[in-house]
C-alpha cells in the first residue's frame, strides 16, 4: 500500500516539472507570439476541462459517500470562500506569481486526499492520481512563463518547479498518515477542494480562455473533461 502510495503520488506530482521542462524548450524553439499565445491558452482550456472532471468524477461524488448532503453543501461553500480570500491575497503579495500559488491551492488538499483514498478506494485512489498527474502538466507550463516573465532565469525556474514537484509526494504521505482511520475527514477535503477548484476556474482560469477571433480555443475544455471520462472508464 504504501509503496502504491509513493508511486503514484511522485508520478501525479513530477508532471509539474516535466511541464516547466516542456515549457523550457517551447520558450526556445516557438519565437512567434501568436502562436505562443495561442498554445498557451489551448493549455489553459484544457487543464480547466481537467479540473471540472476531476471535480465532477472524484471529489464531489467519493466526497459526499462519507458525508449527509447538508454537510457536504456547508464545506463546499467553505472551500470556495477559503479560496476566494486566498486568491485575494495571492494577487496581493504574489510577487507576480500568482498561477504557481494557485496551483499548489488545489495540488496540495488534492494530494492530502490522495494518500487518504488509497485506504478506502484503490481504484479511486489511481483516479486521482491520473487527474492530479495531467491537471499538474499544463499548470506548470504556464507557470514556467510566468516564473520567467517574472525576471526568474532559465535554471532557477526549472529548479522552482522540480522542487514544487515533491510537494504532493510530501501531502500524500501526510494524508496516509493522519487521515487514513479518519473517512469522513478524507471526505469532507474532497468536497472543500472541489469548492475552492470551482472557484479558481471561473474566477481566474476561464475568463482568461478566450482570445478574440479563436473561438477553437474554447475546445481544449471539451478535450481535458474527455480526458477524464477516458480515465473513470479505465479505472
Amino acid at each position: 500500500m504504501l509503496i502504491e502510495i509513493i508511486l503514484f503520488s511522485f508520478i501525479a506530482g513530477i508532471t509539474v516539472f516535466l511541464g516547466g521542462l516542456i515549457s523550457y524548450f517551447f520558450e526556445k524553439t516557438i519565437t512567434n507570439r501568436v502562436v505562443k499565445r495561442k498554445i498557451v491558452h489551448f493549455l489553459t482550456a484544457f487543464v480547466t476541462g481537467i479540473m471540472l472532471s476531476a471535480v465532477a468524477f472524484v471529489l464531489i461524488p467519493k466526497g459526499m459517500e462519507g458525508l449527509n448532503i447538508g454537510s457536504s453543501v456547508v464545506i463546499f461553500l467553505l472551500g470556495a470562500l477559503t479560496f476566494y480570500y486566498l486568491d485575494s491575497f495571492i494577487e496581493k503579495n504574489s510577487a507576480n506569481i500568482p498561477q504557481v500559488l494557485a496551483m499548489l491551492l488545489d495540488f496540495i488538499p488534492e494530494s492530502i486526499a490522495l494518500g487518504a483514498l488509497f485506504v478506502y478506494d484503490h481504484n479511486v485512489g489511481v483516479l486521482l492520481a491520473i487527474f492530479i498527474a495531467f491537471q499538474n502538466f499544463p499548470e506548470s507550463f504556464n507557470s514556467y512563463i510566468e516564473l520567467r516573465n517574472s525576471h526568474f532565469s532559465k535554471y532557477k525556474s526549472l529548479v522552482i518547479l522540480f522542487c514544487l514537484s515533491f510537494i504532493g509526494l510530501i501531502f500524500s504521505l501526510l494524508g496516509y498518515y493522519l487521515l487514513k482511520d479518519t473517512y469522513e475527514i478524507t471526505s469532507a477535503l474532497m468536497i472543500f477542494a472541489a469548492g475552492g477548484i470551482l472557484y479558481l476556474i471561473f474566477q481566474d482560469i476561464a475568463p482568461s480562455i478566450r482570445i478574440k477571433n479563436s473561438r477553437f480555443l474554447a475546445m481544449g475544455v471539451n478535450l481535458g473533461f474527455v480526458i477524464g471520462m477516458l480515465s473513470e472508464a479505465l479505472v
